[in-house]
């Protein structure tokens, strides 16, 4: 053991070349897979506190997770995917927690939005709510008076002149947050004047407003009219919501949410002498399974964090998985190289009695000194790589301020371990075939490149194409959502067989690059046959390039394909004068409607829907929609192709054609699916139009989504005709051109995801294509030396060098930008239905950086290896 210690010492301080590209290689490979296990663990373990519920050690609430059931038999299995919006509790369950022995406060959160002050005291607007409606009469039959339905004073009462009116000390159409004031009992509010909410009254905080001023909200059923009965402090800053808050009696904030029938969460107050989970388990028995019971950090129940912890998961798990396979596959290469690359001196070794068994142990002793340092410097960039990348989402609002990054020992653990598994993996498979030589044959194969291919890398490359090739007849051949699955395994297994055919492929594209080569002088000619003739060490500079090539021109161009389709669907679709954005009043429609020159105006929501796909592999989609209220035809020409949208109406819908495919669906079948709340519904189809991608792939009446949105405002008002007083809806007013840029500035978060993304991945392999390169450079010293002993000047071996460069940079381009090709066209047809769109000047920009970053990795070790006074050296 001391004698394979100080052959692997030895070859550290003699070969320092060798080792240092394969330091360089395990480092990178580190950095990226401690940074993805970071965002991971970041994303398993991400919480913010329970600020809303602190109070509440026990908290009853709805699944937000919708599950469907797959498949038959022993192979069934279940799919899972968040609900758009947020699923709420029945409000039978109170009756099955009355046994628990704890206080039971249902708790119903909903927006509002202050509306211009009132008009003049005295007016019938002033002096009573709107005739009529649900919210400003008696309580919804069936439901408990709230429990702080107080009388309230002569100044909160609906008659009498009043207080003027108020503006709550902001701007009309500020979003404020409302609940019921029995919610108080665990939020800690407590009134400071005046008296808790009555019927057609409300609670504002202190500051906002004096108590018997009049208020006029605009809440989730209509606009509707307060007076103020009290106000309230709230016990802590942190506490209060950003925007604002206001508290009604619970009746009546149960008919303002919209869905009087549920609540958002149910909180339990347990009785002296019971522990919160004592009553977790009571309540969980008494529930028998029909809500979730939360204690400790899972009361948080933000929707914020939930779409925080998908992008961190998926970050760290989806893209981290494939970057770890890049750079576990590449460094692997480099180990192998490295290896390689002394086999002359592991054929004396084996000519002088060395046995298989030393040589093996000597490989692994040198990972073994080699790995574990690189895997833990490369820790160091790894969680700065984390740090940096997790800060970004943070600035960009893809994660809540509350969550913190989480680095512990465990990623680190991994991401080391998983350097130096590759590390002895790939030396032990490297060096298989120079340990198991005759001793007497060593130094024979030795000195030349074999030529035959591998009888275990050959039949699994092979396979891998074959894959390729069928899985991108597959994408071709589908559409939808079947088409963009299949491309994805089409870049993994083209990956995979140029990686396992590397040496085939490289000896093919040397002997086609070739041709043209011989013509262009000595030194072309002479690298042309260089490269035929060592194909292996073509094949292992080549094999980084392509990964840099392939993977960064999927991520980019696949977002400038989906990017360029949106906006030619949304310009050509938009038939509105004016689209009018913001946080819109409720009747903004009939307000904008009401102005003279306006002719058409239709509010749109923006949604999500959820729809089980049942196929060969089942799974939950989720489908951005648009509800609408109106003639959508007069503003949006959504390219139907068969259906008519004129027969949209409630309990119908229409679908984008790539959608209607994947759900298996044409016009007039029933198509399941999920509304924002998890709520099961089954519409019948209308239509299929072709710009779903520009305006959603599902278009619905909006009464369909009554009482199944927490907020139903709508987020745009498309107005067809031109009239001065939109300005006075309070969003902002825009053309159709500056609505589809708009639209275009709200894909930025996606669209810097995957420029980060390829910049890791690209960047990551070139940082091993470069080290490849100089690796093989400094491997030819005596080669190089050799020519200028035997006549050549120093120019023409450079030039030689430049060429063999611009070879292995052109291979790798042309092989790259192939295996992007079979993956973008079938996978930008499926999300798109058109062809990929390259940017000439980007896609310049990657083939330059390859050609140049072949050039400068080659050129400056040979100078180095030139340099007067080297080339006499044996």
């Amino acid at each position: 053991m001391t004698r394979t210690n100080g052959l692997a010492r030895a070859a550290l301080r003699f070969r320092p070349a060798a080792f240092a590209g394969t330091f360089l290689a395990l480092f990178t490979a580190v950095a990226i897979v401690s940074a993805c296990g970071i965002l991971l663990e970041t994303g398993l373990r991400a919480s913010v506190p329970p600020t809303r519920y602190a109070g509440a050690p026990v908290l009853v609430a709805a699944d937000q997770q919708l599950h469907q059931r797959f498949g038959r038999g022993e192979g069934t299995y279940d799919a899972a995917v968040r609900v758009p919006d947020r699923a709420r509790v029945p409000a039978a369950l109170l009756t099955e927690l009355a046994g628990t022995g704890a206080r039971a406060v249902p708790d119903t959160v909903f927006p509002v939005r202050a509306v211009t002050p009132d008009p003049a005291p005295g007016t019938a607007a002033d002096t009573a709510p709107a005739p009529g409606t649900a919210a400003d009469t008696a309580p919804a039959p069936g439901t408990a008076a709230g429990t702080g339905s107080g009388t309230g004073t002569e100044a909160g009462a609906r008659s009498g002149p009043g207080r003027p009116a108020t503006a709550l000390g902001s701007a009309p159409g500020a979003t404020l947050t409302a609940s019921g004031w029995g919610s108080t009992a665990f939020t800690g509010e407590r009134l400071t004047a005046g008296n808790a909410p009555g019927e057609g009254q409300a609670v504002l905080p202190v500051g906002t407003a004096g108590v018997g001023d009049r208020v006029t909200l605009d809440t989730p059923v209509g606009v509707r009219h307060f007076r103020v009965s009290g106000l309230a402090a709230t016990p802590a800053a942190g506490a209060a919501p950003a925007g604002g808050a206001v508290w009604f009696g619970d009746a009546q904030a149960r008919v303002l949410s919209g869905h009087p029938g549920s609540f958002d969460a149910i909180a339990l107050l347990p009785a002296p002498g019971t522990t919160p989970g004592e009553l977790a388990d009571r309540a969980a028995k008494a529930l028998g399974g029909a809500a979730l019971v939360h204690t400790g950090d899972d009361r948080a129940t933000d929707p914020a964090l939930a779409a925080a912890q998908e992008v961190l998961t998926g970050l760290g798990g989806s893209f981290g998985g494939v970057a770890a396979m890049v750079a576990v596959f590449t460094a692997a290469g480099t180990v192998a190289l490295s290896v390689g690359q002394r086999a002359r001196e592991y054929a004396l070794l084996r000519a002088i009695g060395t046995t298989p068994r030393q040589i093996r142990r000597t490989i692994a002793t040198e990972a073994l000194l080699v790995a574990p340092v690189a895997g833990a410097l490369g820790c160091v960039p790894g969680t700065a790589l984390a740090t940096w990348w997790f800060g970004q989402l943070k600035e960009k609002g893809a994660i809540p301020g509350a969550v913190e990054l989480t680095v512990s020992w465990l990623p680190l653990t991994i991401a080391v371990g998983t350097g130096l598994l590759t590390a002895l993996a790939a030396g032990y498979l490297a060096a298989r075939r120079p340990s198991r030589t005759k001793p007497g044959q060593a130094l024979t194969e030795a000195a030349v490149e074999r030529l035959r291919p591998g009888k275990v890398r050959t039949p699994l490359g092979l396979a891998a194409l074959a894959g390729g090739i069928a899985c991108a007849g597959l994408a071709a051949a589908g559409s939808g959502d079947d088409a963009a699955n299949a491309a994805l395994g089409v870049v993994m297994l083209f990956m995979l067989a140029v990686a396992l055919l590397g040496p085939l492929i490289a000896r093919a594209a040397a002997g086609l690059f070739g041709l043209p080569l011989r013509a262009a002088g000595p030194a072309a000619s002479l690298a042309a046959a260089n490269s035929r003739t060592n194909a292996r060490r073509l094949a292992s500079a080549i094999t980084p390039i392509v990964l840099a090539m392939a993977f960064s021109s999927v991520l980019v161009f696949l977002h400038t394909s989906e990017d360029r389709a949106t906006r030619e669907q949304q310009t050509a679709g938009v038939l509105a004068d004016r689209v009018v954005t913001g946080d819109l009043p409720t009747d903004a429609a009939a307000r904008a409607a009401a102005l003279p020159g306006v002719t058409a105006a239709v509010p749109v929501i923006r949604t999500s829907l959820v729809i089980p796909v049942d196929g060969v592999e089942g799974y939950l989609r989720t489908a951005s929609a648009q509800a609408v209220s109106g003639d959508l035809t007069a503003v949006q020409d959504l390219g139907v192709g068969k259906g008519s949208l004129a027969a949209l109406r409630p309990g119908t819908v229409a679908l984008h054609a790539s959608l209607a495919d994947t759900a298996g669906v044409r016009v007039g079948d029933r198509l399941d699916l999920r509304l924002p709340d998890g709520t099961r519904a089954r519409p019948t189809v209308v239509a299929a139009y072709t710009r779903g991608l520009g305006f959603g792939e599902v278009t619905l009446p909006a009464a369909d989504l009554r009482g199944h949105l927490t907020d139903p405002a709508p987020h745009e008002l498309f107005v067809r005709g031109s009239a001065p007083g939109l300005a006075a809806l309070g969003g902002t007013v825009t053309d159709r051109d500056g609505w589809t840029t708009a639209q275009n500035l709200d894909r930025r978060l996606n669209a810097w995801a995957n420029t980060t993304m390829a910049a890791v991945l690209g960047g990551f392999a070139a940082i091993a294509a470069a080290n490849t390169l100089v690796m093989t450079v400094l491997d030819r010293r005596r080669e190089l030396r050799t020519l200028r002993l035997v006549g050549s000047t120093r120019r023409q071996v450079l030039r030689m060098i430049r060429w063999e460069a611009l070879l292995v940079g052109a291979v790798g381009l042309t092989l790259g930008t192939a295996i992007a090709l079979a993956t973008l066209v079938p996978l930008v047809g499926g999300v798109t239905g058109g062809s990929p769109y390259i940017p000439v000047p980007v896609y310049a920009s990657f083939a330059g950086g390859i050609l140049l970053l072949s050039l400068t990795a080659t050129a400056l070790p040979a100078r180095r290896a030139l340099r007067p006074g080297t080339t006499t050296a044996a």
